[in-house]
């Protein structure tokens, strides 16, 4: 005779969870690439605090080549220090709607990735000038416009995340980040061609690594896309059009170059913009000319394009780079979703 409970009338059934919510707990897995990209991302994980720190003597630099190179990763962290609050934030989201289990992994990979290169920025701007990027006293001319084209990198970072914030929940995951797969196609190639270029181990080191997880991420997106696709509105496909022209527009700021739109800056800004990142390329930070920048961005573009058209979805203009395509009108803050 056992020891359980149960009463005449049988077991009372559990109240349902009210959703959205991450209860009631499951594994199910639908796409089996996802699992094995999600394995993947374990075994190339890295420590940045393991990269050759050994190797960087700040002091063979001058001062100015220092505050360029520093800039740089200011720049960089304008979007990679977004990234762990964006891929949380996914996740959590992905779990309150019970995405299948791999989906979720992979959410948290990524964050985990956006955190190492997080850490990677901060580490490389403390040791080219203690207090970077902000909380130091600029001295000299070089050292005040850095110091000033960071504070307005900042403003408008800041002002991306409450379009991001309220995207969540009106359209599924696959087409919020469509954007996030122009940044991936060309981050991936853009590190690698640093990693080259650059002079110095610690960044050969570094942006290798970086391009690594910015591919790992590129086959996250595409195929989470590649699930979503086949059942999209005429809603959907518009949004996609429209969010791989926004894609273009944020992260042209440290792919390319920042095209008009969207960017709130000042008119000095570009200028000294391009003296800080001439100085960091010339000391072998290994940052790519705008014209080798600007041939990533076609190519990056030429294999989103033949993707996206495979489902019937329009590609925006980019006149910037002499690309025909739709006409998405302009990109204001509450369409800038992606990140890297």
């Amino acid at each position: 005779m056992s020891d359980f409970v149960i009463p005449a009338g049988g077991l009372a059934p559990a109240p349902d969870v009210v959703q959205p919510n991450i209860f009631p707990i499951e594994w199910r897995v639908e796409t089996p690439k996802l699992a094995e990209i999600y394995e993947r991302a374990k075994r190339e994980g890295y420590n940045p605090a393991m990269l050759p720190w050994d190797t960087f003597d700040p002091n063979v630099w001058s001062r100015e080549e220092r505050v360029a190179m520093m800039y740089w990763f200011a720049l960089l962290s304008n979007f990679d220090a977004s990234g762990p609050p964006v891929f949380a934030k996914a996740m959590i989201h992905a779990h309150e709607q019970h995405e299948e289990d791999p989906i979720r992994k992979c959410f948290f990979s990524i964050t985990r990735d956006e955190v190492n290169h997080e850490e990677t920025c901060g580490r490389a701007i403390q040791r080219l000038v203690p207090g970077g990027p902000l909380s130091w006293e600029p001295r000299t001319e070089l050292e005040m416009v850095a110091h000033n084209n960071i504070r307005w990198l900042y403003h408008n970072g800041g002002r991306y995340w409450t379009g991001y914030s309220n995207s969540l929940g009106k359209y599924p995951l696959a087409i919020i980040f469509t954007s996030f797969m122009m940044g991936e196609v060309a981050a991936s190639t853009l590190f690698h061609g640093m990693s080259r270029a650059t002079k110095h181990p610690l960044y050969a080191d570094m942006f290798r690594k970086i391009g690594m997880d910015e591919a790992r991420h590129l086959q996250i997106c595409t195929v989470l896309l590649e699930k979503e696709w086949p059942g999209l509105t005429d809603e959907h496909r518009a949004f996609v059009t429209r969010q791989l022209r926004a894609g273009f527009v944020f992260l042209s700021m440290v792919l390319w170059e920042p095209p008009g739109q969207f960017w709130d800056l000042p008119d000095y800004f570009l200028a000294n913009h391009r003296v800080l990142l001439n100085i960091a390329r010339k000391a072998g930070l290994g940052i790519l000319t705008v014209d080798e920048q600007a041939d990533n961005w076609r190519l990056a573009i030429a294999r989103v394009r033949k993707l996206v058209e495979r489902w019937r979805i329009e590609f925006p203009a980019i006149p910037e780079l002499d690309i025909a395509g739709a006409d998405v009108g302009d990109i204001g803050p509450e369409d800038i979703i992606p990140v890297f």
